[in-house]
């Protein structure tokens, strides 16, 4: 088997839009017509509320490593297959083709992926998105701190190459997803932690 194999079962795995598909059973709707528009746990917090958004990020989570489990085992090419998968899956969180190609921002997807790749790397990546988020009430910043956070680390401890690329490239993904937030971050218009959309 080959790592593109590997890398498709992955990207549709990630692709299933587990916030969407969430907020549709509590009675939302399309949650892409709610608050930011996004299918992740934030937008379904603030628009339908903590048990929705909890089952999202969980879901969100086990979707990311299950996706590189699988892929990697049929790439069956050691930790360039797994690497291939972590970053297919978080693409399929992203630009999923169940949604017309639209998704997520790949935070928890990616947290799941890099779980199975370079799990140590995610313990003080934790540490930082926990700091910054309960401090600042931006979910966002802690967001995007902790992921370019991960490669660094797992460079640091040692880990192969292509994990370390991957990671990065996830990183980058989840930088790219995030630019309309990092423009309200610095015009000082980013809706914190808690505040709670309005349903149209």
């Amino acid at each position: 088997m080959s790592p593109v194999l590997g890398a498709a079962v992955a990207y549709v795995i990630g692709a299933v839009p587990i916030g969407f598909l969430i907020a549709r059973a509590f009675g939302v709707g399309d949650i892409r017509r709610h608050g930011s528009g996004n299918i992740g746990m934030t937008n379904v917090l603030r628009t339908a509320g903590k048990l929705p958004a909890i089952l999202t990020l969980l879901g969100d989570v086990v979707k990311g490593a299950l996706a590189v489990i699988a892929g990697g085992a049929v790439a069956d090419a050691g930790v360039t297959g797994y690497a291939v998968s972590a970053v297919a899956a978080v693409a399929g969180n992203c630009w999923s083709v169940f949604l017309r190609f639209r998704g997520g921002k790949g935070v928890a997807t990616g947290l799941g992926a890099l779980l199975v790749l370079v799990k140590l790397a995610l313990v003080p990546a934790a540490l930082v998105f926990l700091v910054v988020t309960l401090t600042t009430r931006y979910v966002s910043l802690g967001s995007l701190l902790a992921s370019i956070g991960v490669p660094v680390v797992a460079w640091a401890l040692g880990y192969p190459g292509p994990a370390v690329i991957a990671s990065a490239v996830v990183a980058g993904i989840i930088v790219l997803r995030h630019h309309a937030n990092i423009t309200r971050l610095l015009d000082g218009t980013e809706s914190r932690m808690g505040e709670r959309a309005k349903i149209a």
